[in-house]
């Protein structure tokens, strides 16, 4: 499918935005009850296990989608992580054991491994270069009001019916996920290639895109705080006297709402790493504010500072992972974005929770050194990435190693 000039809003975009809030909505309405879930199990020790294991193959499988959206197509990647949460949801009330749950959990990561390599390679196929984050902001909008309202939804649904309800719910908006796919997208690679177990086989070369190490590096640094607030927030709330846990979600993810549109086109119109370097910034000062805050209010404020600066990030480290990947493997580069992605998160998540270790008293250095690696990426984009031609010459100088030509 050729991009259509100057156009976002066809019907194909719309039908990905939907597919992407319902798919969203899905996995995210099950994560307030789970834990919970598990302890009836006498799970309890193994709570942190659930965002974990969903993490890891979450980022185990990206090679795999990525090489797969580059061979049979975006649609069928984006099918296949939508078809594993309706499984999933479903076998989740008929496994009665600690382990089993945790092996479900674990499969369970394929979904977020597929589902967004593909939608981020449709969406850079179907719309203009120039309006590329734009374009990334929107969807990821869409995601965002599936995150949003996800867990207040099963929420709801289990304390008015059950768990078991919840469940059957969540397999319902998967599926309706993969109904949207199936008729209302065109697939837009060419040259498509049939499924063959053969390529299932990863070789070194197909797990990370090095054109997009910029990217990588700067997603890794700013995912390790993400990681820490999905793993502290909870226990900060509750010691700073508030009683809704998921207070602090709910303004981060307006915040974020709020400025992923704009974001994208500010992106668009003066580049990735204007954009990046000012979202390094807040994420870092809503940090250390977190890292200070006191009361109530302090950690509000921190949320929707932390909301704008993730809002700002998303669409245009995604656009700029795009950007910089070759053509013909948009899967590879945006499968080793994730990877950092996932790894940042599940990084964060575990320095988080060592630092913190039960004692309150940690708090503020938990989320200082988080601070701290927002820092080192708005350190490395101001002076490392943009200096990067000087330093190649600097270490040729050192090294004299061969000669040279300095070129901008």
């Amino acid at each position: 499918m050729e991009q259509s000039s100057g156009r976002i809003y066809t019907i194909h975009f719309i039908m990905l935005c939907l597919s992407n809030a319902v798919f969203s909505a899905s996995y995210n309405m099950l994560i307030p009850e789970l834990p919970a879930y598990l302890s009836n199990m006498g799970g309890a020790d193994y709570k942190g296990y659930i965002l974990a294991l969903f993490t890891l193959m979450a980022a185990l499988s990206r090679p795999f989608s990525g090489k797969l959206t580059d061979s049979i197509g975006r649609v069928p990647v984006m099918i296949f992580g939508s078809l594993v949460c309706v499984v999933c949801s479903l076998l989740y009330p008929l496994v009665s054991s600690v382990a089993a749950f945790l092996l479900l959990r674990f499969f369970h990561g394929f979904s977020t491994g597929f589902k967004p390599t593909g939608t981020a390679a449709y969406i850079s196929d179907l719309v203009p270069h120039n309006r590329r984050a734009e374009a990334m902001g929107m969807v990821g909008l869409f995601s965002t009001i599936g995150l949003a309202l996800g867990p207040a939804i099963g929420g709801f649904i289990a304390a008015r019916w059950s768990i078991y309800v919840m469940f059957q719910v969540s397999a319902v908006f998967a599926l309706m996920s993969v109904v949207i796919l199936i008729g209302g997208l065109r697939e837009t690679l060419p040259n498509r290639q049939r499924f063959n177990p053969s390529m299932l086989k990863i070789s070194r070369s197909e797990i990370f895109e090095p054109l997009v190490i910029g990217p990588v590096i700067v997603t890794f640094l700013c995912f390790l705080s993400y990681g820490a607030l999905l793993t502290i927030i909870p226990d900060f709330s509750e010691y700073l006297g508030i009683h809704n846990k998921g207070l602090f979600y709910t303004f981060f993810t307006g915040a974020s709402i709020g400025i992923r549109l704009l974001a994208g086109k500010v992106s668009d119109r003066y580049g990735r790493l204007p954009v990046l370097k000012i979202s390094a910034a807040i994420m870092a000062a809503a940090l250390f504010i977190l890292a200070l805050a006191t009361t109530p209010y302090m950690m509000m404020v921190a949320a929707v500072i932390y909301g704008v600066s993730v809002g700002l990030n998303s669409p245009a480290v995604t656009a700029w992972t795009v950007d910089l990947g070759h053509p013909e493997h948009r899967g590879r580069a945006l499968a080793t974005m994730y990877i950092a992605m996932e790894a940042g998160i599940g990084l964060g998540a575990y320095l988080s929770a060592y630092i913190y270790h039960n004692n309150a008293a940690y708090f503020p250095m938990a989320f200082g050194v988080m601070g701290i690696a927002a820092i080192a990426a708005l350190v490395y984009l101001v002076l490392i990435y943009d200096n990067r031609h000087r330093i190649k010459v600097m270490w040729r100088l050192v090294h004299m190693k061969a000669p040279f030509r300095y070129k901008r």
